[in-house]
């Protein structure tokens, strides 16, 4: 049922606490998990443009930790893992990956943040809503 598991990551304490349930579903399953970051262009919006290539370079170099440290732990438990960076809208990236990689299952922190969920919509809930595939979302008060 379960044989591509994405688990989009921001090296968050949440994303981690996310991506070890996703680790357990995909050893359980022996699934392959996609790891992916997203570097959110939007944030270059408001930058003066001799700033712009610095703080994409901080942003990916960012990206690229989080994925690396998720990945180590899924080949920990002998995992498959491919992992990949993109930029771009954050929900709308999580869902075209999905789309094009065959994913069966999501895995993915909520923010918990109430200003970003009351006032712009967190970014988990529009994957619930346009993913094409199952969500698990693993709340802000969860323990690994």
């Amino acid at each position: 049922m379960y044989d591509t598991i994405l688990v989009p990551t921001d090296g968050s304490d949440q994303a981690t606490v996310a991506a070890a349930h996703a680790i357990d579903i995909a050893t359980t399953r022996s699934a392959a998990i996609h790891v992916l970051s997203i570097v959110d262009d939007r944030a270059f919006l408001v930058l003066d443009d001799d700033r712009v290539d610095a703080v994409r370079a901080d942003l990916r170099a960012n990206a690229r930790g989080a994925v690396d440290d998720l990945a180590t732990d899924a080949l920990g438990h002998d995992l498959e893992v491919e992992t990949a960076i993109e930029t771009g809208h954050p929900a709308e990236r999580i869902v075209d990956y999905a789309a094009d990689h065959g994913v069966d299952l999501i895995v993915m922190g909520t923010s918990g943040d109430e200003y970003e969920t009351n006032v712009v919509g967190s970014v988990s809930q529009r994957v619930v809503r346009q993913a094409p595939t199952p969500v698990l979302t693993v709340g802000p008060d969860v323990d690994d």
